[in-house]
């Protein structure tokens, strides 16, 4: 028996920086995981990953990742997207730089 679909997110790198990206439901990438379009159908979600594949000059590694629905936005289910999120695990490179 199949599993149910959960939601999702469209996640991939950016092609020129690495930094982790998450599409938006107005067709845009952002850095910040609460601005990413929370897909809860599954036709839907893999429309929106064929068309965010195809845009090849832009990303890499696209995929779906699991996701909830959060406070503020979607927030991870699992912790490597978790970990992704936050960026690298040296405080003094990437997003956690500033803390």
């Amino acid at each position: 028996m199949p599993r149910a679909f959960t939601p999702k997110v469209i996640t991939a790198n950016a092609l020129i920086e690495g930094d982790v990206i998450y599409l938006t439901p107005q067709d845009t990438w952002s850095r910040d995981l609460s601005e990413a379009e929370l897909l809860t159908d599954e036709a839907h979600a893999q429309l929106r990953l064929v068309e965010a594949q195809a845009r090849v000059a832009e990303v890499v590694g696209v995929y779906l990742a699991d996701a909830k629905e959060g406070e503020t936005g979607p927030e991870p289910t699992h912790f490597r997207e978790e970990f992704r999120r936050t960026g690298p695990s040296n405080y003094f490179h990437g997003k956690q730089a500033g803390l």
